[in-house]
């Protein structure tokens, strides 16, 4: 069963093309025979998926669009309010993560290649998800956390999103190609992984907290783009 949302994935990354759900393909695998099927197809550069509590998916494509995939993968029409995305190379909407009250506070968190006067760096925002009238849309739209600094390029972004089990929120960030020298530079977010409240703010236990001339949202460096992310069983 654990594999199933890897399979699920997968199959929405690959489709090859618009429509429903396709006949499925039976793969050996160590654990047994894994069924793969097509869910959806036609979207454009495919990068994350978050499951809402219904089972339909929140899917992000990079060009800078969120859109809503039915069960029996029907695919909706972009959700409105997203933030401003850099859409080159590796960049643009990547990362969409649910909040662990996504039940009652009804926010996403989604990161993404920011553009910055000349330069783009990862970002993350989240927003309110409100469903009236079969549209979609985020509202009060925050920003909270900014990759410092932004560097010209468009690789390396990192960008996965996990929520611990305290409900923190890890951010993995890359070291822009060409700042590769810098993921051991505590004074940058380059190539690091942070660790976030749920609001954007600073844990009390960081390990860089105090630090001088540290970043205080560090939680580990020397990372050159780590694009997965998972938080273990115990």
């Amino acid at each position: 069963m654990r594999l199933l949302p890897a399979v699920v994935l997968c199959a929405i990354l690959f489709a090859p093309a618009a429509g429903h759900a396709q006949d499925a393909a039976r793969l050996p695998s160590s654990a047994g025979p894994i069924e793969v099927e097509t869910v959806a197809g036609g979207l454009e550069n495919p990068w994350s998926l978050a499951f809402l509590p219904d089972g339909r998916m929140l899917v992000t494509e990079r060009p800078g669009r969120l859109r809503i995939v039915s069960r029996n993968g029907t695919v909706s029409s972009p959700v409105a309010g997203l933030p401003p995305v850099f859409a080159s190379g590796q960049g643009g909407l990547l990362d969409v993560a649910l909040a662990p009250d996504f039940g009652s506070s009804r926010l996403v968190y989604l990161s993404y290649a920011e553009p910055r006067e000349g330069a783009s760096g990862t970002s993350v925002a989240r927003g309110r998800l409100i469903e009236e009238a079969g549209n979609a849309r985020l509202e009060n739209v925050e920003v909270i956390f900014r990759q410092q600094p932004a560097v010209t390029g468009s690789g390396h972004y990192g960008a996965r999103l996990a929520f611990g089990r305290d409900g923190t929120l890890f951010v993995t960030l890359g070291e822009r190609q060409s700042q590769r020298a810098r993921a051991q530079d505590l004074s940058t977010h380059l190539g690091k992984v942070v660790r976030l409240l749920p609001d954007g703010g600073v844990p009390g236990d960081n390990p860089f907290l105090n630090t001088p001339g540290a970043r205080p949202e560090i939680w580990s460096y020397g990372h050159r783009n780590p694009q997965g992310a998972t938080i273990a069983a115990r």
